[in-house]
């Protein structure tokens, strides 16, 4: 169990590694990349256990916002990556994900 586990967790570090400057991804959009379309809620453990560094900060929720972490201040970080990266923002908080979302060639976009 552990290594299926494993493998699935690099498998969804390894989409998230790839996603391109400017670009972000669907916490859903990852984890059916990466083959696992059922474990979404594992997207972001994949991203915590990472030994390496990812560009996490790409990854959105469906909506095209940024997760509420609580009072971190994580989420205006990310929100300052991505605009430094060219990645705009409506009067919501949220990313044009038709415009902006990121998708492996090897997936159809939703």
């Amino acid at each position: 169990m552990r290594s299926s586990t494993d493998s699935m967790l690099k498998a969804m570090q390894r989409i998230v590694a790839a996603i391109p400057p400017g670009r972000v991804m669907s916490y859903g959009a990852v984890a059916r990349a990466a083959g696992f379309p059922r474990h979404v809620r594992m997207v972001a453990k994949a991203l915590a256990a990472s030994p390496e560094p990812l560009p996490w900060f790409r990854v959105l929720n469906a909506q095209g916002g940024i997760p509420v972490r609580g009072l971190t201040g994580e989420d205006e970080w990310q929100r300052v990556q991505l605009e430094a990266e060219g990645v705009t923002f409506d009067p919501r908080g949220r990313v044009n994900m038709r415009e902006l979302a990121w998708y492996p060639d090897e997936i159809p976009r939703p």
